[in-house]
């Protein structure tokens, strides 16, 4: 994801969020580049890209990430959120085991 390519509404609930109220070019900006970097980021950490326009544990992650790049905690999110972290990563393992069963077996 790149700061000019931030889904439609993503960059509206993360604001909200983040209680931020106001209308400004360069604050919208600033959390599309913050955004795009979380993504980028938890992609990373989960191994593939994952759709953060839907509730779930990837879209609550880059929530929090864009809250510690706020703040400048950027050095401890990851600590934090280790667990949520693997958690995404074995389901997405799951998942995918699951889907290559399904298609071997038949």
């Amino acid at each position: 994801m790149t700061r000019d390519k931030v889904p439609a509404g993503l960059l509206d609930d993360v604001k909200n969020q983040l209680d931020i109220t106001w209308d400004d070019e360069a604050t919208d900006k600033k959390y599309c580049g913050l955004i795009a970097a979380g993504a980028n980021y938890l992609d990373g950490r989960l191994g593939t890209r994952a759709d953060y326009t839907v509730d779930g544990e990837p879209r609550t992650l880059l929530m929090e990430y864009v809250r510690y790049a706020r703040d400048s905690a950027l050095d401890v999110f990851e600590a934090n959120y280790l667990s949520l972290i693997l958690g995404a990563q074995h389901e997405r393992a799951v998942n995918q085991f699951e889907k290559n069963t399904v298609y071997a077996a038949e």
